[in-house]
C-alpha cells in the first residue's frame, strides 16, 4: 500500500463502521462453554479449535467442535495472551502484557521464539471512538476474585500494567488476533490500530492496514479476504488485505455475546466472549 491510499484508508476509517455493507446472518449460538474461564483467542484447524485463556498460565486447548471436549491442552509463557493461530507445526500466541509473539510447540506448549510486537503500545482515545463495550452476559457470570496489589507489583501506566519485554520495562500491551496465511504471519493490534503482515523469517512487516475501529480482536480468513473483530463496536470487518478497504460487514445485536477472538471454519463464524463461552454463526 502506498502512502496516498493508507491515509486515504486511514481518514475514512472512523466513518466506514456505518457505511460499508451489511451480510445479513443468523443469530449466534453459544457453542459450548470454554475450557477457561477468560477466553481471549480462537484458531480452527483440521484437528480441532484452539483456544487461547487469558487467566493466569494462559492456557492453550485444543477442543472438539462438536462438543468443546479438551483434546490436548497446557499453560504457556505468556502473560494473559490474546490470540492464537496455527502454523501447520507450531503455535503462535500474543502475550498481551509482555507485548510479545510467543512461537511454542503444539503438542508440549515448550516456548521456541519469542518476538516484539510492531505497533505495540499504550492505547490512544480519538474523539471519535465509540465507548467501550463490556459483554451482556458479565453480570451472569461469576465474579473474579480481585487480586491485592504486593509491594513489589508492576506499576501501572495509563492504565495498563508495566511488563517486562525482552529484559526492559514498558508499558502497554500488544497485539490481538492472529492468522497465518501463505508463510505469514498476520495480527490486529489495538495500540496502533492496524492489522500486519509479518515475515516470521525477518521479523519485518510487508504491509499492513488500519482498523475500522479502536478495538480491533480477533481475525479469520474467508477466501482471499481477512475479517476483522472490534469488540467495542460489535461487529466483524472484512478486509481485502492488500489494500486495507472494507467491503462488508456484520453487526451484532446489543444483547449478543461480545466478540473478542474469532477464526471462521466451514461456513461458519466461531467467536469467544471472554466471559468463558465460544459462540457460532453462520455466514
Amino acid at each position: 500500500m502506498n502512502r496516498r491510499s493508507f491515509l486515504a484508508v486511514a481518514s475514512a476509517a472512523p466513518a466506514l463502521a456505518a457505511s460499508v455493507p451489511m451480510r445479513k446472518v443468523g443469530r449466534p449460538v453459544v457453542a459450548f462453554k470454554s475450557p477457561g474461564a477468560h477466553p481471549n483467542g480462537l484458531q480452527a484447524t483440521a484437528e480441532g479449535l484452539w483456544i487461547i485463556d487469558q487467566s493466569d498460565g494462559s492456557r492453550a486447548s485444543l477442543v472438539s467442535y462438536e462438543t468443546g471436549k479438551v483434546i490436548r491442552e497446557f499453560e504457556t509463557e505468556t502473560d494473559k495472551s490474546s490470540g492464537i493461530t496455527f502454523d501447520g507445526h507450531s503455535l503462535w500466541i500474543g502475550s498481551t502484557y509482555s507485548r510479545e509473539i510467543v512461537r511454542v510447540d503444539a503438542m508440549t506448549g515448550k516456548t521456541l521464539e519469542r518476538h516484539f510486537t510492531p505497533g505495540a503500545g499504550v492505547i490512544y482515545k480519538m474523539a471519535s471512538d465509540p465507548p467501550a463495550r463490556s459483554s451482556p452476559l458479565a453480570k451472569k457470570a461469576a465474579a473474579v476474585p480481585v487480586k491485592v496489589p504486593q509491594a513489589n507489583a508492576p506499576k501501572t501506566v495509563g492504565g495498563y500494567q508495566a511488563g517486562d519485554t525482552l529484559g526492559s520495562k514498558a508499558p502497554g500491551t500488544g497485539a490481538h488476533g492472529q492468522e497465518w496465511r501463505d508463510g505469514f504471519l498476520w495480527m490486529a493490534v489495538p495500540p496502533s490500530r492496524e492489522v500486519y503482515r509479518i515475515d516470521p523469517a525477518t521479523w519485518v512487516v510487508q504491509n499492513k492496514f488500519p482498523t475500522s475501529g479502536n478495538r480491533p480482536h480477533g481475525i479469520g480468513w474467508e477466501g482471499r479476504y481477512l475479517w476483522v473483530t472490534d469488540s467495542n463496536l460489535n461487529a466483524f470487518f472484512k478486509h481485502d488485505p492488500e489494500t486495507g478497504a472494507v467491503v462488508e460487514r456484520i453487526q451484532l445485536a446489543d444483547s449478543d455475546p461480545l466478540p473478542h477472538g474469532m477464526t471462521m471454519h466451514e461456513g461458519w463464524l466461531w467467536y469467544c466472549d471472554d466471559v468463558g463461552i465460544v459462540c457460532k454463526l453462520k455466514v
